[in-house]
């Protein structure tokens, strides 16, 4: 383990993300609030923290390598939570506890949308700000930002783009060199900001609600500035933007990368993965739609159908927006919305959960199994669209699969004994380990009503969830630090 080469990127992260905390002091100056002081605390810790990391070892010129990479991920993602929190604690207005301002701090920054603050409408347009801004960058992956600017500062990138994005797809490139990668995500991530945020505007809000809405929906958080979310505004010409959003950020960002550089959608089409996504999500929508038309929860048809896709878009996507309190909505929709947030979005999206393409590759594992009973000396090989997935991914797969459910019932089991019943353990858990944010029970409106033993292992679920669980249970085995 090269410590020198870890001590001196982690310093440097932290210089870089101290910056981000400017934006927010601009916000306040400009609506004259008095919050900038909190911001200017927070930039100011988090710099001279990444300085005194850095200095040093600021010589040191050692290659990085993959189990470098690994700890650096684990370890930035989680200083960078516990420093993010630093406004959200020395701001007055809020008086957050330290459980309290890391929980909201990590779970912006991991795009779960959970939150533990009430009265958003009331709060200063700074903090209200901030909170999107750590989900606008945490989305796309603060990593991948930094390997786009780290080589400029003499650093490799590779390592650290593996590291933030393990799964089925993690070694694809969509350029041949690892930096341009990394650019070329955040130009389509920033062209889905912008225009988002002008559909807002168009669609009836005003620029820092659609500045602030646009960076939580492309980046499938699910924050918002306003206690009642999406319903806030009651307008079918919104909710129709976010859906449209919600449901392009829970595609894989390289298929719009190829979209924009060939300027064609034909291969949405033919990507197995995409194909899956879209039948999933037209599935539960019509159920969902059905649902409510059987019991006519709403008043009117347009309602019925315009609540209904968002609701089951928002959450199977794992964005977390709410246009009314689905927890109370009948027969088993609430469930149902919460089991669909277990696939999440597409591998390479914003989204969380455990990925279509892993489901996907599950189910046609199970159907090959069922055809070996009937043919148990037939080769058949595990598909997707005309290509033959190696063994290795679908061994992997099945390992994410298994550690998932793992990792679930122990952490389901920890916040049971912390005193929650069944169903706010079972929807915490899976509001957290999903990226998702809202729940069921004690949790349907936030997490400020659970004790802090309960945040606590919410804030490891959110980190477990954003790396996708292998980062970091990769750091507690004897064989990562053995030489």
């Amino acid at each position: 383990m090269n410590w020198t080469v870890v001590q001196r990127i982690l310093g440097l992260l932290l210089m870089m993300f101290s910056l981000t905390m400017l934006p927010p002091i601009a916000v306040s100056l400009i609506y004259g609030e008095q919050s900038w002081l909190g911001f200017v605390e927070g930039f100011f810790l988090t710099l001279i923290a990444g300085l005194l990391c850095w200095a040093p070892v600021h010589r040191s010129k050692k290659d990085l390598r993959l189990r470098d990479g690994f700890l650096i991920v684990a370890a930035f993602w989680t200083v960078l939570g516990t420093f993010g929190a630093a406004p959200f604690y020395f701001d007055d207005a809020i008086s957050l506890s330290v459980t309290d301002a890391v929980f909201e701090s990590m779970s912006g920054l991991t795009t779960t949308g959970a939150t533990i603050l009430t009265g958003l409408d009331e709060l200063p347009k700074s903090i209200l700000y901030y909170r999107q801004q750590l989900q606008w960058l945490g989305g796309m992956g603060i990593i991948v930002l930094a390997v786009a600017v780290l080589p400029m500062l003499g650093v490799g990138g590779m390592q650290l783009y593996r590291a933030e994005t393990p799964g089925p797809v993690k070694d694809t490139k969509l350029t041949p060199r690892i930096t341009e990668t990394a650019k070329a995500l955040w130009y389509v991530y920033l062209a889905f900001t912008i225009a988002c945020t002008v559909c807002y505007v168009v669609a009836g809000m005003d620029w820092f609600d659609a500045l602030c809405h646009a960076f939580s929906t492309v980046a499938i958080g699910g924050f918002s500035t306003h206690d009642l979310s999406i319903g806030y505004y009651n307008s079918a010409a919104i909710d129709i933007v976010a859906i449209f959003f919600m449901f392009a950020a829970g595609i894989n960002f390289s298929l719009h990368f190829f979209a924009w550089r060939y300027v064609s959608i034909s291969h949405y089409g033919q990507d197995p993965e995409f194909r899956a996504y879209f039948v999933i999500l037209l599935a539960l929508s019509i159920a969902v739609v059905a649902v409510l038309f059987q019991y006519q929860y709403y008043a009117t048809p347009g309602q019925n159908i315009i609540d209904g896709v968002f609701q089951a878009v928002s959450i199977a996507t794992t964005t977390g927006f709410t246009t009314d309190n689905f927890s109370a909505w009948p027969a088993a929709l609430p469930a149902l919305l919460i089991f669909s947030s277990f696939i999440g979005g597409s591998a390479g999206s914003t989204a969380g959960g455990i990925k279509v393409v892993r489901c996907l590759l599950i189910y046609k594992q199970g159907v090959r199994e069922i055809a070996r009973l009937v043919h148990p000396s037939a080769e058949i090989p595990v598909k997707l669209g005309n290509k033959a997935v190696p063994f290795r991914v679908v061994d992997a797969v099945w390992g994410f699969f298994s550690i998932y459910i793992v990792v679930f019932v122990v952490m389901m089991l920890a916040m049971m004994s912390t005193g929650l019943d069944q169903v706010t353990a079972f929807s915490a858990v899976a509001a957290t380990l999903n990226n998702l944010g809202p729940g069921l029970g004690d949790v349907a409106s936030g997490f400020m009503f659970v004790n802090d033993s309960a945040k606590w292992i919410a804030v490891a679920g959110m980190l477990l969830g954003r790396l996708e669980i292998f980062t970091l249970l990769v750091l507690i085995t004897p064989m990562f630090w053995r030489h």
